[in-house]
């Protein structure tokens, strides 16, 4: 038999017999708290469990808007020729302005906008030529022009707008808009993000439901291509009938059911069971959804045969089938970073979508939807009203274009309960910076969740000991944006 020596009871130093009391009595106090919040636990009614179905909720209040599209510019568009016009730029042309600027990388003289400007509709909205087709709509349009946002960086900034957070993963807001309201339409995802050609910078956490319950991401589509069986993969089987895809279907979910029984509330198996139900529900109506060639002849005309017309199109097409949240990307990475030849860049990019958007805009009034449908349209930041000048690393070739700003931009809004044929804030004289009634990304958001009857401070979820919401602990209703 092996003996084993018991350590001396007075084995150890004065200070460390101190340093282990000290920690046994502050175990003891944390048992007696423990147990007080154990008690509470359970004299008090039980929590309603966290939704973790589609189906469609109510809203806090009566809401404005029962959708979103939002048109996403990524890359940062620059505000100064698009929606915001400064005539002092053009005082300063080829000068250096009075005031150095605390941009990014180093900026030279001031680069007035070389795209002309006119007003437009009753509200007189002055709005760049670059967007002809949107500017019909001017009396429709809310436009922000006092946005602000943290840093002039595009990953921490997308992530704050689509995510509410700069640095750490959260849910997209379309997955907190879909967790507090459902879905109108079991048979199609409730959020929809459509890039063509592949993935924007930070790929898919730009729609990511994060610790949401799985079923709340965005569901990915790369409206480059143009046929339904490449547009939603796998939508027909290539062999079993619907009867046998069924019946296979069912047995699967009774198996994952029965493992889910030993795993209560496991997140990626709920989110596995709810995604084949969705894929099978998706076969007898996602064909309709994106099958865009069964528009009329002229419909498809003015949206244009391209890229933008299409996935602007898919956009109405979901709305109207009850989709609840769908954001348009123009493109995989960054394609209105425009640092050198803004001219030409920022007219062929508008020239891809400005006809599409107008023609969003033109169906959702005549079939009645845009009093029903938020139209957001913006990018993460704007961009300097100074050219940026060629530097080592950069990529930048000749001083022709403007660096990034997130001290002042512009977004608009149509539809949905905003204020029609407003402008809303301003920036300074030389359009840098935010300073009349400035709007911070939060504030958006809060104001958004408001037009869709949520209260940015009840849409919560519980995480890792706290309560997180799409603003954080940030963010205020801009009453004076809302009709």
């Amino acid at each position: 038999m092996t003996s084993h020596q018991l350590p001396s009871p007075c084995s150890c130093s004065r200070r460390e017999a101190l340093l282990r009391t000290g920690l046994g009595l502050g175990w003891l106090g944390a048992a007696s708290l423990l147990e007080r919040e154990a008690r509470a636990a359970a004299s008090a009614p039980a929590a309603a469990a966290p939704p973790r179905t589609l189906a469609a909720r109510p809203p806090h209040f009566p809401a404005r808007a029962r959708a979103v599209i939002h048109i996403f510019a990524n890359g940062g568009p620059s505000h100064l020729d698009t929606f915001d016009r400064k005539v002092e730029l053009e005082k300063y042309a080829g000068r250096e302005i009075p005031n150095k600027l605390p941009t990014e990388r180093r900026t030279g003289a001031a680069l007035p906008s070389p795209f002309s400007f006119s007003r437009h509709g009753e509200s007189g909205l002055e709005v760049s030529e670059l967007f002809s087709n949107v500017a019909r709509h001017a009396d429709r349009l809310l436009v922000v022009r006092s946005m602000h946002a943290d840093v002039p960086n595009h990953e921490p900034s997308l992530m704050l707008m689509n995510c509410g957070d700069a640095r750490l993963v959260r849910p997209a807001a379309g997955a907190w808009v879909t967790y507090g309201l459902g879905t109108e339409n079991q048979n199609l995802p409730g959020f929809v993000a459509m890039c063509p050609g592949g993935y924007p910078i930070k790929g898919t956490e730009n729609w990511r439901s994060a610790f949401l319950p799985g079923i709340y991401q965005g569901t990915y589509v790369d409206t480059k291509k143009k046929k339904v069986d490449e547009l939603v993969e796998y939508i027909r089987h290539p062999f079993l009938d619907r009867e046998a895809q069924r019946r296979q279907l069912d047995l699967t979910a009774a198996l994952d059911r029965r493992h889910l029984e030993s795993r209560p509330h496991d997140p990626q198996l709920e989110a596995r069971i709810a995604s084949m139900e969705l894929a099978w529900r998706m076969q007898a109506e996602a064909g309709d959804a994106f099958d865009v060639s069964r528009e009329p002849a002229h419909v498809l005309a003015r949206y244009g045969d391209d890229v933008q017309g299409r996935q602007m199109l898919i956009a109405r097409r979901l709305v109207e089938r009850g989709v609840r949240y769908v954001q348009v990307w123009h493109g995989k990475g960054q394609p209105w970073d425009s640092h050198d030849q803004i001219e030409k860049n920022h007219r062929r990019l508008a020239g891809e979508c400005d006809r599409a958007i107008g023609a969003l805009l033109d169906d959702l009034v005549g079939l009645g939807m845009l009093e029903s449908t938020l139209v957001l349209w913006g990018g993460e930041f704007g961009r300097t009203p100074t050219v940026e000048l060629p530097n080592d690393g950069t990529g930048v070739k000749e001083p022709s274009g403007r660096d990034h700003n997130h001290h002042g931009f512009t977004v608009w809004m149509a539809g949905g309960g905003v204020r029609a044929g407003t402008v809303y804030g301003a920036t300074d004289e030389l359009g840098f910076k935010a300073v009349e009634k400035p709007v911070h990304v939060h504030d958006l958001q809060a104001t958004m969740l408001h037009l869709l009857g949520l209260d940015h401070t009840r849409l919560t979820f519980r995480h890792s000991g706290r309560d997180f919401r799409l603003t954080d602990v940030h963010g205020n209703v801009v009453t004076d944006m809302l009709a």
